[in-house]
């Protein structure tokens, strides 16, 4: 069913947002501004990942294990790139959004080809700072080859 009038365009406009946060996002997280990217969550947001079996909660602990991380890979020379697809963005009645998408991550080695390293889906609690900012309350990222 097609949307007319207000409704449509504040539809187009969340989505829109969205979709410019998350490109900020993920290219902050492959750049490794790892602080950065931490900043996009709440002050006590949550990422659980595989199924719960890694969490983080906070910014500080979003920025130390992402910078893990991206040390971790920078001394196996491999670079991460996010790519994410297939957003959904849903508004919900207390002015958050929940946001859906699929999210594909691509390693490459330094000097080599590109390969799929990961398939997931991204779910998220999307919330507004004070000054109108998207910010990440809870995401949940499940792995499309864990059970």
């Amino acid at each position: 069913m097609p949307h007319t009038g207000t409704a449509s365009l504040d539809t187009e406009r969340l989505y829109s947002e969205v979709s410019h946060f998350y490109a900020r996002q993920m290219q902050a997280l492959d750049d490794g501004r790892t602080d950065e990217w931490a900043e996009t969550f709440t002050e006590d947001g949550v990422f659980v990942l595989h199924g719960g079996h890694d969490r983080a909660v906070g910014r500080a602990s979003l920025a130390a294990s992402s910078a893990k991380a991206r040390a971790a890979l920078a001394e196996q020379g491999i670079r991460h790139r996010h790519w994410l697809g297939m957003l959904t963005v849903e508004p919900r009645p207390d002015g958050s959004a929940a946001a859906r998408c699929y999210a594909l991550v691509v390693a490459t080695p330094l000097g080599g080809t590109p390969m799929l390293h990961r398939s997931t889906v991204c779910e998220d609690v999307l919330v507004r700072d004070g000054a109108g900012v998207w910010l990440v309350q809870h995401r949940q990222v499940s792995r499309d080859d864990l059970v």
